[in-house]
C-alpha cells in the first residue's frame, strides 16, 4: 500500500531525514511522476522559496540579487543571467567566470521552443595529441597541466551570453553588469566557501596571481566576513559593458590572455587569431519524451545525452513505486549510473570532430536492452555499449575536477534558464588576466591520444576541437509543451549523477525541490561507488553493502543542485543544495 505524497514527506521530515529512516524497507510512499508534487513539510533548514512572478536560484546570495535587480526592472531570464554570472566570478571564482565556458538551455515562454547555447572552450588551432604529454611521450602529471598555460581554452561563456542576450534580452546590455562593477569596486565579503579556497591547499591557490590577489598587506589571507576589493574586475566589466563581448576577444583584454598562457614551461599555442575567432553554438535542444513530459538538455559536447539515457533506463524499472528511503532504489540509480558512465565515456565528444552516436543511444530498442542491466543488487562494472551508429573509438581516461555552479532564472514573461557555467578546477589554471581567473578546461580531454592499439578516444586532442563536458542543465516540459521544471549541478563527471537523483527526487518521488536537491549523493561508475555516508546513515548504507553498493566517501567538490518547479496556480517554488551558500528568491 503507497501513502499520499504528503504523508511520505511528513514521515521523512519526522525521522530527521533518510538517515533516521532508514531502517524501513519496501516500496516507499511516494507517487509516480506528478506535476504537482507535494508543498507541504520540508526538512529542516530548507531553502525553498515560493513566487508567482519570477524566480533567481544560484550559488551565492548576492549573485541572485543582481539577477532579480535585473528582473525588476523589465529584463528578461537571459539579461539576468548576463547580471549573475558576471556576480559570480566575482564572488565565486572558484567556480565560473569570464574567463570560462558554459552551457545554457533557455526556454521561451511566448514560442514554446527550447533552444541550447553551447559556449565551451576551444582547444587553440595549433593544439596537437601531443598536448598533454612529456618529453618522452608519456602524459604529463593532472597538476603540471592544470598550471600550464596549455590547460586554457578559448573562454566562451561572455560570447554565449552576448549572443543569447542579443535574441531573447529586453534591456540594454549595459545595465547588465551594474552590480558585478559594484562590488568590484567597493568590496564584498568573502563567503566561508571562498574562504575555504582561499586558504585550501589547491594549487591554483598558491600561483602568484592567486596570492597577490588573495593576500592583504599583513601579509595573511583573507578569511570569510572580510571586505575583498578588486578594481581590476571593475574595469573589466566597465569595458564589457561599454564595448560588448568583444572586449574580450579583441585588444587590451585578449591581448592579456595571450601573453598570460604563453608565460611558464609548457606555453599555449593560443593566439589572437584564435581568440578572435571563438563562435558560440545554439540549436535547437535536445529533448525526448520521458514519462508524460519532455526533458530538454545541451547537445554534444555535452553529455546531456547521457543524462537522457539514464532516465530512459530508469522507467523499465519499479523506481518510481519506491522511495529515498528504499536500498533498492538507489541500487537501481546506482546501476542506471555505472551503464550510463559506460557508454558516455566511450562516445561522447565534440560532435563536429568526431561521431557521436546520439540517436543510437537513445533509441528505445537499445536502453530496453541497456535497462537490463539494472538489478536489484550491483553486478559487474558494465562494459560500454554498441548502440546504432556509434563508431570504432578507443577507451577514455579523462579527469574532471569538479570547479563548476549552476542558476536557475524564471523570469516574469516565463521565460527561464537554466545554465551551468565553469572555470573547470578550483579557480582554473590559477592565472589570472583583468581581475578574472583563466579556465584550464582542456584538461577536460583525454591526455593520452591513443590506445595501445593506436585508436583514438573520442575524446582526444585535437586544434579547434570543444572537449567533452559534463554539463548537462535541464528544463523539463510538461504534457502540453510548457514549462515545468530546470535544474542543475556543477560537480565535474558526477554532474550527471547529481542531477540523475534530483529528477528522481521531484518526479519519481514526489519531493519538493528542496528535498529533492538534498537528498544523499551516490555516484557509481565502473567500479567505484563513492557517496555521502553520513547522509545515508548507517542502516541505508548496511543495507545498500548487503546489495554490493560500496559506498565510500568521495567527491571533495559535492553537488550545488539548484533547481526550480511550476505547482498548481503556477507557482513557483525554487530549491538551493544544502551543502554550498546558494539562495532561492522569488521576484516580489
Amino acid at each position: 500500500m503507497r501513502l499520499p505524497v504528503l504523508a511520505a514527506l511528513a514521515v521523512l521530515t519526522a525521522c530527521g531525514g533518510i538517515a533516521g529512516c532508514a531502517t524501513q524497507a519496501g516500496p516507499q510512499a511516494a507517487q509516480p511522476a506528478a506535476v504537482a508534487p507535494a508543498t507541504g513539510p520540508k526538512t529542516a533548514g530548507s531553502a525553498a522559496a515560493y513566487n508567482p512572478r519570477g524566480m533567481v536560484v544560484s550559488a551565492n546570495p548576492l549573485a541572485t540579487e543582481a539577477g532579480l535587480r535585473v528582473l525588476r526592472e523589465g529584463g528578461s531570464a537571459v539579461d539576468a543571467a548576463v547580471a549573475v554570472q558576471a556576480v559570480l566570478g566575482l564572488v565565486e571564482p572558484q567556480s565560473s567566470g569570464l574567463g570560462g565556458g558554459s552551457f545554457m538551455v533557455f526556454y521561451d515562454a511566448k514560442t514554446g521552443k527550447v533552444t541550447a547555447y553551447d559556449g565551451r572552450e576551444t582547444a587553440p588551432a595549433g593544439a596537437t595529441p601531443a598536448l598533454f604529454l612529456g618529453e618522452d611521450g608519456k602524459p604529463v602529471s593532472f597538476v603540471a597541466a592544470v598550471l600550464s598555460g596549455r590547460s586554457t581554452g578559448v573562454p566562451g561563456a561572455v560570447a554565449m551570453l552576448a549572443q543569447a542576450q542579443k535574441e531573447h534580452g529586453a534591456i540594454g546590455w549595459d545595465r547588465l553588469f551594474l552590480d558585478a562593477e559594484k562590488l568590484a569596486d567597493q568590496g564584498f565579503v568573502v563567503s566561508p566557501r571562498l574562504a575555504s579556497m582561499i586558504n585550501g591547499r589547491s594549487p591554483q591557490g598558491q600561483t602568484a596571481d592567486a596570492a597577490a590577489y588573495f593576500t592583504k598587506p599583513d601579509g595573511r589571507r583573507y578569511q570569510a566576513g572580510e571586505t575583498l576589493k578588486n578594481p581590476a574586475y571593475a574595469a573589466t566589466v566597465r569595458r564589457l559593458a561599454a564595448e560588448g563581448a568583444s572586449a574580450l576577444y579583441e585588444g587590451p583584454l585578449a591581448e592579456a590572455i595571450v601573453a598570460k598562457l604563453h608565460e611558464g614551461e609548457r606555453p599555449s599555442a593560443m593566439t589572437l587569431a584564435d581568440l578572435a575567432a571563438y563562435k558560440p553554438r545554439s540549436a535547437d535542444a535536445l529533448c525526448r519524451p520521458w514519462k508524460v513530459y519532455s526533458v530538454c538538455v545541451p547537445n554534444p559536447s555535452s553529455s546531456g545525452v547521457s543524462l537522457l539515457q539514464a532516465l530512459l533506463m530508469l522507467e523499465h524499472t519499479d523506481i518510481a513505486k519506491r522511495g529515498p528511503r528504499d536500498p533498492i532504489a538507489w541500487t537501481q540509480i546506482a546501476e542506471a549510473e555505472r551503464v550510463m558512465y559506460a557508454d558516455r565515456d566511450r562516445y561522447v565528444g565534440d560532435p563536429a570532430k568526431v561521431t557521436v552516436p546520439v540517436e543510437g543511444l537513445l533509441e528505445p530498442a537499445y536502453v530496453k536492452q541497456r535497462a537490463k542491466l539494472i538489478g536489484e543488487t550491483a553486478g559487474p562494472a558494465p562494459s560500454f555499449g554498441l548502440p546504432k551508429g556509434a563508431p570504432k573509438v578507443g577507451p577514455d581516461t579523462t579527469i574532471e575536477p569538479g570547479g563548476t555552479t549552476h542558476f536557475v532564472i524564471v523570469d516574469a514573461a516565463g521565460n527561464v534558464v537554466s545554465m551551468t557555467t565553469t572555470v573547470e578546477s578550483i579557480f582554473g589554471s590559477g592565472r589570472m588576466v583583468g581581475g578574472f581567473f583563466l579556465n584550464n578546461q582542456l584538461t577536460d580531454f583525454n591526455f593520452a591520444p591513443t590506445d595501445k592499439d593506436g585508436l583514438p578516444g573520442a575524446n582526444a586532442v585535437a586544434g579547434g576541437k570543444r572537449p567533452r563536458s559534463s554539463m548537462s542543465p535541464v528544463v523539463v516540459l510538461d504534457g502540453k509543451g510548457k514549462f515545468l521544471a530546470a535544474v542543475g549541478s556543477p560537480g565535474g563527471s558526477a554532474i550527471l549523477s547529481y542531477n540523475l537523483k534530483a529528477m528522481v527526487g521531484v518526479f519519481d518521488w514526489g519531493l519538493s525541490m528542496q528535498d529533492a536537491v538534498a537528498l544523499p549523493n551516490l555516484v557509481a561508475r565502473g567500479d567505484t561507488f563513492s557517496g555521502e555516508v553520513n547522509r545515508f546513515g548507517p542502516e541505508l548504507t548496511a543495507a545498500l553493502q548487503a546489495r554490493g553498493v560500496m559506498v565510500k566517501e568521495g567527491q571533495n567538490e559535492n553537488s550545488g543542485l539548484h533547481g526550480v518547479i511550476v505547482r498548481p496556480g503556477g507557482k513557483l517554488e525554487g530549491g538551493a543544495d544544502p551543502r554550498r551558500e546558494g539562495v532561492a528568491k522569488g521576484l516580489e
